[in-house]
């Protein structure tokens, strides 16, 4: 078992990339998760993908703080005063730090895939440790740190859900709760920059770039998996969605970022028709009711 804390003491950093991912996702610091994510690639370049590995206690690694609540416990977010975007952004860097555990753990937890998948998501780790160092750093600016406002755990619960099968897991965190990243980051980002924080709004373009990319790979491993389990992507996607209690989907749609991640137009008609009808889907988004499955 490797212990948070393992990269103070860089002797004792596991060779191989799932045994390495699972230690820096124990790590409850996040700085120190940051910087385990980094070295990643070096310093664990071997991949076994049929290693056996108990899940230990713990999971996920994160600081004592913040405060985690209800999705209503929260502080109502905005843009319009210092304080209110702090909150904003607060939340957004909430987002950045468990999309990097959810990458590591579908590093660590999932065996018998390509080497590829195993790289993939060390793409994403890498780059949500990017955007989270992007928030924080702004968030230190104002005079906020990560912790100092409540967040509630939202993608984290369905990565919990979905451990006992990485075709779910595919389906449901990156191309659904992640995916509604691509449909709130615009209209965010307008709003921050018309409140003149033109540096949040850059960072925001930085993530809606990767974002759509991660995506893309949780749409290329989901249909990996379809095909090899004789799957049909869209009905298949629909029992799911009904069986691990995913959250239905609220409109405006950024229909062009989920064309470029890699979603089928018959994909995005099942999204547009299925969607809840208090919204009208749209190629331009408007800010749906929360990011990121936040």
């Amino acid at each position: 078992m490797y212990r948070a804390g393992f990269y103070n003491t860089p002797m004792t950093v596991p060779t191989e990339l799932r045994a390495a991912a699972l230690a820096a996702l124990l790590e409850t610091d996040p700085a120190a998760k940051c910087a385990a994510v980094r070295v990643l690639r070096v310093q664990a370049p071997d991949i076994d993908a049929t290693l056996a590995i108990d899940e230990p206690p713990g999971l996920p690694g994160r600081p004592a703080r913040p405060e985690l609540v209800s999705a209503k416990g929260l502080s109502t977010r905005g843009v319009h005063t210092p304080e209110r975007r702090a909150i904003l952004l607060h939340a957004l860097a909430h987002i950045e730090f468990n999309a990097i555990n959810l990458a590591l753990d579908a590093i660590w937890r999932f065996t018998g895939m390509p080497s590829d998948y195993y790289l993939d998501w060390l793409r994403v780790a890498e780059e949500e440790a990017v955007h989270f160092g992007l928030l924080s750093d702004h968030l230190a600016g104002m005079g906020v740190a990560y912790g100092d406002h409540p967040a509630h755990d939202g993608l984290w619960q369905m990565t919990t859900r979905t451990a006992g099968d990485v075709l779910a897991r595919m389906a449901l965190v990156p191309r659904t709760l992640e995916a509604r990243g691509l449909d709130a980051s615009p209209p965010i980002r307008a709003r921050l920059a018309h409140a003149g924080d033109q540096r949040a709004a850059e960072i925001l373009d930085v993530i809606l770039r990767d974002e759509i990319g991660h995506v893309a790979i949780g749409n290329r491993w989901y249909r990996h998996l379809c095909a090899q389990r004789g799957l049909e992507p869209v009905s298949h996607y629909n029992e799911l969605v009904e069986l691990y209690r995913a959250p239905l989907m609220r409109g405006p749609f950024n229909l062009p970022a989920r064309r470029e991640a890699g979603f089928t137009e018959p994909e995005l008609e099942a999204l547009v028709r299925q969607a809840t009808p208090a919204t009208a889907p749209a190629d331009a988004a408007s800010p749906p009711h929360s990011p990121a499955g936040t």
